[in-house]
């Protein structure tokens, strides 16, 4: 899952209560498409800074809750509003995520010098998208890469 960090960072996650929150404002087709039909509570996230001076993977979470509407879309004042979803049937998802752990910050650079993460989505140029599927592989590699 990538976010900016001006907008929703690892440190926002620790800090909220439970360190917890929903994970909102996705308005991509396809990266909602992921979240509905491949994240599932328990799922392990990489929670991925991106548009900041150093991308890269800071920190570990989890999949706490399965989907539910993003009340964003319904919201005026939210910068996510949209006024073409209808409340009976929203275009618009959420899932919330618990952090685990903070890591050193794995940049992109390094996370490109790697071979096992050759194909990982989040690393192909012009993807934009806030959320990518992960192999077993790549999660492991990235864990090794954190030396967990």
């Amino acid at each position: 899952m990538k976010s900016e960090p001006q907008e929703a960072s690892i440190d926002d996650l620790a800090r909220a209560p439970r360190k917890t929150q929903p994970w909102t404002g996705v308005r991509n087709y396809r990266a909602r498409n992921f979240m509905r039909d491949a994240m599932h509570p328990g799922d392990g996230v990489l929670f991925y800074h991106s548009s900041c001076p150093e991308p890269g993977i800071a920190g570990l979470a989890t999949v706490l809750g399965g989907l539910a509407p993003d009340d964003t879309q319904f919201d005026p004042a939210s910068p996510y509003f949209d006024p073409k979803s209808p409340l009976d049937k929203p275009r618009w998802l959420k899932v919330d995520v618990k952090l685990d752990r903070k890591t050193p910050l794995l940049s992109l650079a390094r996370m490109r010098q790697e071979p096992t993460l050759a194909s990982m989505l989040v690393l192909q140029r012009g993807n934009r998208l806030s959320i990518t599927p992960v192999t077993a592989q790549e999660w492991h590699a990235v864990l090794a890469l954190l030396g967990r």
